[in-house]
């Protein structure tokens, strides 16, 4: 496949800047694969567009992880916070991409806040990423969450505000770590997800910490040239036997958000003897890909040349993508982050 074949043209007005006054308003473009069809829907009409289903959940949490220092000289710099790599504590090492006016050297120092908080360089990890150490009078983690914002998506052009810190994260977000939302859970309202369960479906969980490679484009002429970013997951014992479970019943398996299709699809195909527990993935999905796991996928739209467009074309196919995003842009969705939704269904793949 060429990644020419991921390109479609957005109007910059459909980049959805703000999110919606409430979670469950969204639009949703509802795919039946097997059919090639779509119909437009709204993301409150889910309860009734699925039979009864193993819901699988990413839990990660965005942390406030962009931070904006001072060097002693005035100098300011800003860094993104990508990885802790030591326990919790007042002194914490974090890996770190930078943007500055004249760089960032190895053993430079910077603070926040009026010296609330200390940042040191210790060295380079590679190009424009870092390895830092913070370190504050009390835990990182509390200085954080009140000197850090919310790292918003490139194409959100404004600064983040208070509004962000709870829109920009789902309701059942527990584990800190992201730095990116999962963003087809945040139309899951409390409401929708109650009458979720009341019609027979199962939420179960796991975590993905979404990095800065979700908006990396693919650069390369042919996608299987493409090197994917490996990331950390743990999928718990609980999730793999409900999965499991649902497979042998016959019950249908929806993922949401590319996030959980990716863990799922790395974690609990028949052919992989690995269950449950704490892994990395680089697993790069792309047609023609042969889906073992999941049977039905929300979410939402993604940019254009990206892997996320990618798995979505492998799961619904790229005919169906292509013209289901011309008829979305025609009838104005709202795209990426905070915008509409898209969920797919249809023909499933083989039961584990």
């Amino acid at each position: 496949m060429q990644t020419v074949d991921l390109d479609y043209s957005l109007p910059r007005e459909l980049i959805a800047q703000e999110p919606l006054t409430e979670r469950d308003a969204s639009r949703l473009l509802f795919l039946d694969r097997a059919e090639a069809t779509y119909q437009h829907r709204l993301i409150r009409e889910l309860p009734r567009l699925i039979a009864p289903s193993l819901i699988v959940l990413n839990d990660t949490r965005v942390i406030p992880a962009r931070i904006f220092a001072r060097k002693a000289s005035g100098g300011r710099v800003e860094f993104l916070l990508l990885e802790r790599v030591s326990r919790p504590s007042s002194r914490e090492m974090w890996l770190a991409m930078s943007r500055a006016s004249k760089g960032v050297r190895p053993a430079a120092r910077f603070e926040v806040a009026d010296g609330e908080l200390q940042i040191t360089v210790e060295r380079r990890e590679g190009p424009g990423r870092f390895l830092l150490c913070l370190c504050a009078r009390q835990p990182v983690e509390a200085v954080l969450s009140r000197c850090a914002t919310v790292p918003l998506p490139p194409y959100i052009r404004r600064p983040p505000t208070s509004r962000d810190s709870e829109r920009y994260q789902t309701i059942y977000a527990r584990n800190a770590g992201a730095v990116a939302a999962p963003t087809a859970g945040l139309h899951l309202s409390k409401e929708l997800m109650v009458e979720l369960e009341s019609r027979g479906c199962e939420f179960a969980f796991l975590t993905l910490h979404v990095g800065p490679g979700t908006f990396t484009p693919i650069r390369s002429a042919e996608l299987s040239e493409h090197t994917m970013h490996s990331e950390r997951f743990e999928i718990p014992a609980e999730t793999f036997e409900a999965v499991r479970r649902a497979k042998k019943s016959g019950r249908q398996v929806l993922a949401v958000g590319t996030t959980v299709v990716r863990v799922l699809e790395s974690a609990c195909r028949p052919d992989n003897a690995f269950h449950a527990g704490t892994r990395q993935t680089s697993l790069f999905i792309y047609p023609p890909y042969r889906f073992q796991v999941v049977d039905a996928l929300l979410t939402n739209f993604h940019l254009p040349r990206s892997t996320l467009l990618a798995m979505v074309m492998a799961f619904a196919g790229i005919e169906l993508i292509k013209n289901s995003y011309a008829a979305a842009v025609e009838a104005g969705y709202r795209f990426f982050s905070y915008g509409d939704a898209m969920l797919i269904q249809g023909s499933q793949p083989d039961s584990l």
